[in-house]
């Protein structure tokens, strides 16, 4: 899923896979179970508190910097694509002056 945005590229982080625009907006753990997502802090916030199964900020000084892990058996595709969207929109590099398309 992380792949089909636009600019994704995929590289071994540690013992995790990371997704990466400009920068590493998400990586996936070894089993598969859980993906670190990189927010913003009010949407970390929201998530943590709205889905306390499926989202707990990451217990250092990275979680404090948005980086949240998901739990994927918690979440519904539908959730999962809107936190990689949003992660990603954040990682991304700005359009190309003239370029019209939106980021969705």
């Amino acid at each position: 899923m992380a792949l089909s945005l636009e600019g994704t590229t995929e590289a071994p982080h540690f013992d995790r896979t990371a997704f990466k625009a400009r920068r590493i907006f998400t990586t996936l753990a070894a089993d598969g179970l859980t993906a670190n997502i990189r927010l913003s802090l009010d949407e970390q916030e929201f998530r943590c508190e709205a889905q306390v199964d499926a989202y707990r900020k990451v217990p250092n000084k990275f979680g404090d910097a948005g980086w949240t892990t998901a739990t994927l058996a918690a979440l519904t595709v539908d959730d999962l694509r809107v936190a990689l969207t949003s992660a990603w929109r954040h990682q991304a590099p700005p359009p190309k002056t003239g370029d019209r398309r939106s980021r969705r």
